[in-house]
């Protein structure tokens, strides 16, 4: 039987789409070399093949650059509103308090990457200072934020996950790095007016988008993984393993 014609060959691509998976990570500090708009278009293309509940593709994008995503940085770190103050009144991203596995493995993301930066436990303002880099997106030459409309349910937010992470793989395919930014989230007052965000729209998170610039401390950090035993189980047998 003839291979269909969008078979994919295991020999062929299987380490090309496996590299793009394994080297995307978080980087924090970019380089001012431009991304041109029919890159991120393409980039935009291509995750938009997300799956999504009954086809309803629940993502709406911004994309800023220049004049525009400075007026946000700006917007957001003149407001007064520090980061550990900022009230998460759309949707709630983490639990009201941490337990585990949850806590041990976000206290060595934090103390691994304040690490890099040569940061101390005790250095508050440093930390601040590093957690409003945020707000620059890293000094990437591009800014997105996304958006989803509030009447639709869960479901669509686990759609928009799949949508976020392919924008992310296909940029690794083209050689740029990503950041997610959750952080934006709780300024939406602050980004609204400048983007034209209507009220129906909950401000979903922001990503910064770019080149790594390799010589920064904070992009030799990297994070681990689990192993699968502490996370995977193989049922055998209905009723058992």
């Amino acid at each position: 039987m003839l291979a269909p014609e969008n078979h994919i060959s295991a020999n062929d691509d299987t380490a090309v789409v496996d590299e793009a998976i394994m080297s995307r990570r978080s980087v924090r500090a970019f380089l001012p070399d431009p991304v041109d708009d029919s890159t991120i278009r393409d980039i935009l293309k291509v995750a938009a093949r997300a799956p999504s509940g009954t086809n309803m593709q629940p993502w709406r994008v911004y994309v800023t650059k220049g004049e525009v995503k400075e007026a946000i940085s700006k917007a957001i770190l003149t407001s007064g509103i520090r980061a550990e103050k900022a009230e998460w009144d759309e949707y709630k991203y983490y639990p009201d308090q941490f337990f585990e596995p949850y806590l041990s493995r976000r206290r060595a993301n934090g103390f691994g990457l304040y690490s890099a930066l040569g940061i101390g436990r005790r250095e508050v303002d440093r930390m601040r200072a590093q957690h409003d880099r945020n707000f620059v997106f890293f000094d990437a030459p591009v800014g997105m934020i996304f958006t989803i409309d509030r009447r639709l349910n869960k479901g669509s937010w686990i759609d928009y996950g799949m949508f976020l992470q392919n924008i992310m793989i296909a940029a690794r395919a083209r050689g740029l790095d990503t950041c997610p930014q959750a952080a934006f989230a709780p300024y939406h007052r602050q980004i609204r007016p400048l983007l034209g965000i209507k009220d129906e729209e909950i401000v979903v998170c922001g990503m910064a988008l770019g080149y790594e610039d390799p010589s920064k401390p904070e992009n030799g950090f990297r994070t681990d993984r689990a192993p699968l035993e502490e996370w995977v189980t193989f049922v055998a047998e209905a009723g058992g393993q």
